[in-house]
């Protein structure tokens, strides 16, 4: 940990290196500055240690991080990441960077201070502007909570204070793009419209099928290839690597219930994709965030036996090489299809998200089979 700067109001910054025994205070911050609020799901500490871990965590193969710590003293009062992701400079080029993992006490002159400190490394390094929060990656966490602060989150979707929004404004940023949450009461059937087109005749050569656990990794990896295809060229959009492809099989493989993950083939070839997951906050939002010595019996009892009521559909797309009707209808049978076994599982809710503001396509789809829309995160910029 080094100090970095000097700050007003007698804040002082520190730079915190990923891997460095710095980033347990990193990690601390949020566990006290959301005491009392009753929609905020502590993470689990092993599962941040890892996220913020260059050795664990892929990421770090095609960037380069840094950590900030805001000081009053001894006391720690802000929080936040600057990042450099080769992988996205490579395709647009435009000399971007990133901030995320953004916690703070309510106080303008703390982010005041943490965003000229990332602003400066960023600077350095010969970044010309900063966009985020992303928390590390555009295909982690992604956006600051703006609207929809009553309800908690679902897996791998953030929830800040609610007074953080005017303090980023505060310190000069502003509006990049908005990401949309649906919420999904999945006892409602399919509308009239959406099922006459799903009803109609398929192509011989079509085939959805559920995720084979037999061939796991194989899927995993067929997966990330629609992925990669499907959203190429959308707003912010980075490639899953092999690495990053490796460790989502790795982790998932406990928590992903192959009937709720489809793959549709046509004429053999994978060209569509859908995957829901079960709401991990909701089994673990009373652990404290730590699963030793009890919490990992309550976590496997609430996944295997008792289950969960909520989910999230993190992933979906079709290949843009599927054309015509086939590219409008695939979504939807993908949708009923993890619909139908989610309600016999037990489920009530399934979150869609995160859907751009922009992506008109996508959200009609989505908005089609009569999902709310209920939470928006907003991504800020700034030149630097």
């Amino acid at each position: 940990m080094t100090a970095v700067k000097g700050g007003d109001a007698g804040i002082r910054i520190e730079q915190v290196e990923p891997g460095s025994k710095g980033v347990d205070r990193f990690i601390a911050l949020p566990y006290r500055l959301h005491e009392g609020d009753p929609n905020w799901v502590p993470p689990l500490y092993m599962e941040r240690q890892e996220t913020l871990s260059p050795k664990l965590n892929p990421y770090f193969q095609h960037a380069e991080v840094m950590y900030f710590l805001a000081l009053r003293g001894d006391r720690v009062v802000g929080r936040i990441s600057a990042q450099i992701d080769r992988a996205g400079l490579e395709i647009r080029k435009d000399a971007t960077g990133h901030f995320g993992l953004l916690a703070a006490e309510d106080d303008q002159a703390v982010v005041d201070a943490l965003f000229a400190a990332a602003a400066d490394w960023l600077r350095a390094r010969g970044m010309v502007r900063m966009v985020g929060p992303f928390n590390l990656s555009i295909n982690e966490e992604t956006g600051l909570l703006v609207d929809g602060w009553d309800r908690p989150p679902m897996l791998l979707m953030g929830h800040d204070r609610a007074y953080l929004g005017a303090r980023i404004e505060g310190a000069g940023l502003v509006k990049a793009k908005d990401v949309y949450a649906y919420l999904y009461d999945i006892e409602k059937a399919l509308p009239k419209s959406v099922r006459q087109m799903i009803e109609r005749p398929l192509p011989s050569g079509l085939r959805l099928r559920m995720l084979d656990m037999k061939r796991y990794e194989q899927d995993l990896a067929n997966i990330t290839s629609i992925f990669n295809n499907a959203w190429a060229g959308n707003w912010g959009f980075v490639p899953l690597s092999e690495a990053e492809t490796k460790q989502m099989a790795k982790s998932l493989k406990l928590l992903i219930n192959p009937k709720l993950a489809w793959i549709a083939e046509l004429d053999g070839k994978p060209v569509a994709f859908g995957v829901c997951l079960p709401n991990l906050n909701e089994a673990i939002a009373d652990l404290g965030g730590k699963l030793f010595p009890f919490g990992i019996v309550k976590l496997l009892w609430r996944l295997k036996v008792r289950g969960v009521k909520t989910a999230r559909v993190p992933l979906m797309g079709v290949r843009r090489d599927v054309g015509g009707w086939l590219q409008a209808v695939l979504p939807f049978l993908i949708i009923e299809s993890m619909r139908r076994e989610a309600k016999q599982l037990g489920y009530d809710w399934i979150e869609l998200s995160w859907i751009l503001e922009d992506n008109m396509p996508m959200r009609r789809i989505i908005e089609a089979v009569g999902t709310s829309r209920y939470k928006t995160y907003r991504l800020y910029e700034k030149p630097l």
